[in-house]
């Protein structure tokens, strides 16, 4: 061995900062070198898995040997096999690629004459005996998380909405991160109302200030860890299991199966086409000051986020002003105007009407046909119960059939529970009776939805702008609107 290259591997950025095994391997190596003459071509210094040779040195290296294919035969020096590879497949693959590019790879801790056919056998218990460390270290960590689970604690990194603390006696648990908690909480309230597809309310949600991706959003909907709930996956030995976590859930477990429900059913109440373009409540309704054409809207970007601004359709007009300032003022007008106290009895009337004779039958046709589909496939399983007692069907195409049974029986069941309170929520209203208590346009306005406001727009509608204090001169005020409505310090 005349000339050789070194090669120096740890596993993990972590060691190679704080510990000091890459430093000791290099030294031990360059010792070696030294008392047998050999003369070093390179150093090549790791901190990567050994799991496979996908690791950034390692290639290096491997770059250096083609470079030169027609040289003297070479060595590539190490400790031990383990700090060659970890996978005894990727490692005899490795060797042979090695051994066509003329260069012998040497442990030295672990020498390895390659000469001698029984050396094989030794060599294959060295690149075993990592291999096997590996799986086991896999199993003991895995074995660990799944314990963690059944305790009620969420091992490793916490979902968006909650963070990683430890408690006073050191164990490791998640608390909710705000702002996140809150907008994912109100993510999964909106859905659950059944007005509109995911992909809007997550849009929605963005807008409020989350940032998350179409596909994150969609495992975040699914996730049970939000109404405190952690599922253990199924093995060979165990099945699926749910365990209640420890951890404060941002919703409760009847809003995560009404979620559930619709998104197994896929089913939008309302499937009226929805204008959401970049959510602008006013977009549409106002004209330019200059031109008089609509206002749309749109975002610019600044330095770190995107501002929005209600323009001009057309680039060569002016006009151009902050939605922030123009929402606040419109919210400002709103709240100077109140409804008329008599019109509170009309409303009652009109509440009670809905719920008695709309609401109410919707939820009870609906909870008839869940009734039904119940009732169907209790007659399936019973038929399918006959069929294996004379021996048509066998037993374990039956167990698959009740496991099907079951999981569609405890949809069905939690869609009955849902049309339940429904129904309860409907007598509730029917019971609250409505006062005139000043109640202002504006309170109503700030609890809708993005729909809800564009109606109130369209009632109110914030027609003219001062172009030099960003505001509005005045609201239009639908006509029929105009007779149940009280206005106090406005123009209108």
């Amino acid at each position: 061995m005349k000339s050789a290259y070194l090669y120096v591997r740890v596993s993990t950025d972590e060691q190679k900062r704080k510990g000091f095994s890459l430093p000791e391997q290099e030294d031990r190596l360059l010792r070696y070198c030294e008392l047998n003459g050999i003369a070093i071509k390179g150093i090549f210094r790791e901190d990567f898995s050994a799991k496979d040779f996908n690791r950034p040195e390692w290639k290096k290296l491997i770059t250096v040997l083609k470079k030169n294919r027609n040289r003297p035969p070479e060595n590539i020096l190490f400790i031990k096999w383990d700090r060659f590879s970890r996978n005894i497949e990727y490692a005899y693959q490795m060797l042979g690629i090695l051994r066509g590019l003329n260069t012998v790879p040497m442990a030295i801790d672990q020498p390895i004459n390659f000469d001698i056919p029984e050396s094989i056998v030794m060599l294959a218990v060295y690149l075993s005996i990592p291999e096997a460390e590996n799986t086991r270290r896999g199993k003991n960590s895995s074995d660990g998380m799944r314990r963690a689970r059944k305790m009620g604690r969420l091992p490793g990194r916490a979902p968006m909405g909650y963070s990683n603390q430890s408690t006073s006696d050191g164990k490791k648990t998640i608390v909710p991160k705000q702002p996140q908690a809150d907008l994912i909480k109100w993510a999964f309230e909106l859905y659950a109302k059944g007005l509109f597809s995911m992909s809007q309310v997550r849009k929605m949600t963005c807008q409020k200030g989350l940032v998350c991706s179409k596909n994150n959003f969609w495992k975040i909907l699914r996730n049970p860890i939000y109404c405190g709930i952690i599922t253990i996956r199924a093995t060979k030995d165990e099945e699926l299991q749910f365990v209640k976590a420890v951890h404060e859930p941002l919703i409760s477990e009847n809003l995560f199966r009404t979620v559930q429900s619709l998104i197994i059913s896929r089913r939008i109440v309302n499937k009226g086409k929805l204008n959401l373009k970049s959510l602008f409540p006013l977009r549409g309704f106002m004209n330019c000051p200059y031109c008089r054409r609509k206002l749309t809207g749109s975002h610019s970007l600044g330095r770190s986020i995107k501002y929005r601004y209600y323009h001009c359709s057309t680039s060569k007009c002016k006009g151009r002003f902050r939605a922030d300032t123009l929402e606040a003022n419109y919210e400002e007008q709103l709240r100077r105007i109140t409804i008329a106290p008599g019109v509170y009895d009309l409303f009652n009337l009109v509440l009670e009407d809905e719920n008695i004779f709309s609401a109410r039958r919707q939820c009870l046709n609906e909870k008839n046909a869940v009734i039904t589909e119940i009732t169907r496939q209790e007659d399936l399983m019973s038929f399918a119960r006959r069929n294996v007692l004379i021996g048509n069907i066998d037993f374990e195409d039956f167990a698959d059939m009740k496991k099907a049974y079951k999981e569609s029986l405890e949809t069905l069941n939690g869609r009955l529970k849902i049309i339940g309170q429904s129904l309860r929520h409907c007598e509730v209203e029917n019971e609250r009776v409505y006062t005139g208590a000043g109640i202002s346009i504006f309170d109503i306005y700030i609890k809708l939805d993005f729909v809800g406001k564009r109606y109130v727009a369209s009632l109110f509608t914030p027609s003219t702008i001062d172009p030099e204090r960003s505001i509005f001169r005045h609201l239009d005020i639908n006509s029929s609107v105009r007779k149940v409505v009280r206005l106090s310090n406005t123009n209108s």
